[in-house]
């Protein structure tokens, strides 16, 4: 997992910057220099995290397979390239444990990723933060 751009926060600073994204109400536009921290937050608990499970809601694949590809790569993981092309809004779900990835047509009004760090011990960090921008890490 990269560690770029993490701008040394602690974990409680890096939890209070993501729990605005409370994955229920839908996110107001984010400014550049907001989304520098919002990056570093979410690489710093997917540092603390064993692995994440990424949630996208996108208005079209292109926009989804993109959002999965630079979250992947943040992450450390390798996004597929053979996902079928569906047109409309689609949900894409990537696991990055075991790479298991699925798209399909999504009817829901929210859009951004979901980012589920999930940990083996229950002492690591197991929380789900979202919708974050597609083009967090563009």
């Amino acid at each position: 997992m990269t560690s770029k751009n993490q701008n040394h926060l602690g974990l409680s600073e890096a939890k209070r910057i993501l729990n605005k994204f409370n994955c229920v109400d839908v996110a107001p536009p984010i400014k550049q220099s907001d989304k520098i921290r919002i990056r570093s937050a979410l690489l710093l608990l997917g540092n603390l995290s064993d692995y994440q499970i990424l949630g996208i809601c996108a208005e079209t694949a292109e926009k989804g397979i993109l959002a999965m590809k630079t979250y992947s790569h943040a992450f450390g993981y390798e996004a597929p390239s053979n996902l079928p092309h569906i047109d409309g809004p689609v949900y894409i779900k990537l696991n990055g444990k075991n790479g298991i990835c699925h798209i399909d047509s999504y009817l829901g009004h929210h859009r951004g990723v979901l980012v589920s760090c999930q940990s083996y011990s229950e002492q690591g960090v197991n929380e789900m933060y979202g919708h974050l921008p597609l083009d967090l890490f563009v």
